[in-house]
């Protein structure tokens, strides 16, 4: 799966934020030059503090998903006073000892943690992963995929069998399918000449399905057709092949296939390396059906 910041946003950070962000910004906007700075140029400091360029990209990076709100020309700003903000709780929290208690040495163990999951995940599992690699995996996909067939279906659905055989009937008579479909069909096709676009296996209830699919380009049934819905009428057409999705379509999800067949390997070469015990009864046994069934697969990585 795609790579995500290595920290994350407290909500009530990104609740400040979205105050902040609701306010007009006063003056020009800055300049879009503003946005490459040196960074490691101080623009300012907080208590003493210097704060670069660098800072502010980072806080840009970090708060992407409310910053998105933002115009690219403002964000500089909104980050700038995002870190205002981060700096000045922080100092307060730090004066009143918050550092110095166990819960917080916990939750800073927990986020170094994260951060070097992250930091590795992303050196070497994303960055590892190379477009001819993703162009490749969809080529391999393309060829190893069965050939299959679509279809273009009309039909008309009616309350009863005879209705549906007097259709048939003046079908058998030369009357035109689509303006039949338009003028007798309850479907929400009607008004369309009853026309269902292209579909492939599995799309349609079965009887409606197998009789579609046995059907010659041109022809109809020679017999209704019923399902829950009522009594068909279908006409057939055209088939052809079904063309698979474009490789621009589908590049990040094939990519993200190999993000998360990469990051699982990795995973199983390190829990096979680790000791890893759980005392917990519960816990154990949920964790040994996880590995069991191989669940992890088709999960995201943990950020």
């Amino acid at each position: 799966m795609m790579f995500h910041r290595v920290t994350r946003v407290h909500p009530l950070l990104a609740a400040g934020l979205a105050v902040l962000l609701s306010v007009p910004f006063a003056g020009t906007a800055l300049s879009q030059e503003a946005q490459a700075p040196d960074p490691d140029a101080v623009i300012g400091t907080i208590d003493g503090r210097d704060v670069t360029n660098r800072d502010i990209a980072f806080a840009i990076g970090d708060l992407e998903d409310q910053l998105g709100q933002v115009p690219p020309e403002q964000q500089r700003f909104a980050a700038m006073m995002a870190l205002i903000d981060i700096e000045l709780l922080a100092g307060k929290a730090e004066s009143e000892g918050v550092a110095e208690t166990d819960e917080f040495r916990q939750r800073l163990d927990f986020l170094r943690s994260r951060a070097l999951h992250n930091s590795y995940f992303r050196d070497q599992v994303v960055e590892t992963i190379s477009d001819a690699d993703v162009r490749s995996r969809y080529d391999a996909e393309i060829a190893a995929t069965p050939p299959e067939n679509e279809i273009r279906a009309r039909h008309i659905l009616v309350e009863t069998e005879e209705e549906a055989r007097a259709v048939i009937a003046e079908l058998d008579g030369g009357a035109d399918f689509a303006e039949l479909a338009a003028e007798r069909s309850t479907g929400p096709s009607g008004p369309n000449g009853g026309d269902l676009g292209y579909f492939t296996r599995g799309r349609m209830v079965p009887p409606f399905e197998e009789a579609a699919f046995a059907l010659e380009p041109g022809g109809f049934t020679a017999d209704p057709v019923e399902t829950q819905f009522g009594w068909h009428v279908i006409k057939l057409e055209d088939r052809r092949p079904v063309q698979p999705p474009p490789f621009e379509q589908v590049e990040a999800q094939v990519r993200s296939v190999l993000l998360r067949e990469r990051y699982f390997e990795l995973l199983t070469t390190l829990r096979t390396e680790a000791t890893i015990e759980i005392t917990d009864p519960e816990l154990k046994a949920a964790y040994d059906a996880a590995i069991s069934a191989g669940v992890n697969a088709s999960e995201q990585p943990a950020q």
